[in-house]
């Protein structure tokens, strides 16, 4: 269990195990304690990078950029403890899901945009967001990350999942690991990294700040 959760997100007993937790409406039929919801971690990579101890900076009220939201499952649960949260998908179909998410979050912003073009939403996203969260299962991930780079403060945080499978399916995780973190070296100081086994396979879970 991390040490350093933000204000907002709960160990709680589920089942008879403690569980990440954050207090909000339910999204997705997952189970409910008092007001607080279950994070699960085998459902979203923050969470696992949470459960991991990684130290992700955020303290709670933050202003988030989020990236790859899909349906809301991970960006529902960042706007119940976050301030403003800009969540960009492409998909017009989960953006639907997203939201119905939306609707009981006023902190939390739809937007039908590719992250792989920053200036298609540059006059909506906050200049000097706290943290980026990305998510994307595509391609060239880490240069999404580079791309988007331009709205996080000073001394924010990047909080990346990369995922092998989707940059090469035929190469070594960890080969391709170091290639990404290459790549984002371009814009950020890679602070932390972790895989995010059990709950993710080939997945790795980074923190940076801009450089």
């Amino acid at each position: 269990m991390s040490a350093d959760l933000p204000a907002g997100v709960e160990y709680r007993e589920f089942d008879g195990r403690e569980r990440l937790a954050t207090r909000g409406e339910p999204v997705y039929g997952e189970p409910t304690d008092e007001g607080w919801r279950l994070w699960d971690a085998g459902r979203s990579k923050l969470a696992a990078m949470l459960e991991r101890g990684m130290a992700t900076g955020l303290a709670g009220g933050e202003t988030v950029l989020y990236l790859g939201a899909a349906s809301g499952t991970t960006a529902g649960h960042v706007a119940d403890f976050a301030g403003a949260t800009y969540a960009v998908e492409f998909a017009p179909r989960p953006v639907r899901d997203l939201v119905g998410v939306a609707e009981d979050r006023g902190n939390l912003f739809p937007l039908l945009k590719d992250a792989r073009k920053p200036d298609t939403y540059a006059h909506v996203v906050e200049s000097d967001v706290d943290a980026i969260v990305q998510d994307v299962a595509t391609r060239g991930q880490a240069r999404v990350a580079v791309r988007n780079a331009k709205f996080l403060r000073e001394d924010g945080r990047l909080l990346a999942a990369i995922k092998a499978r989707s940059e090469d399916v035929t190469r070594d995780p960890d080969d391709v690991f170091e290639d990404a973190l290459d790549d984002l070296r371009e814009a950020y100081e890679v602070l932390e990294t972790e895989r995010l086994e059990p709950y993710h396979d080939d997945h790795l879970g980074v923190v940076a700040r801009p450089r």
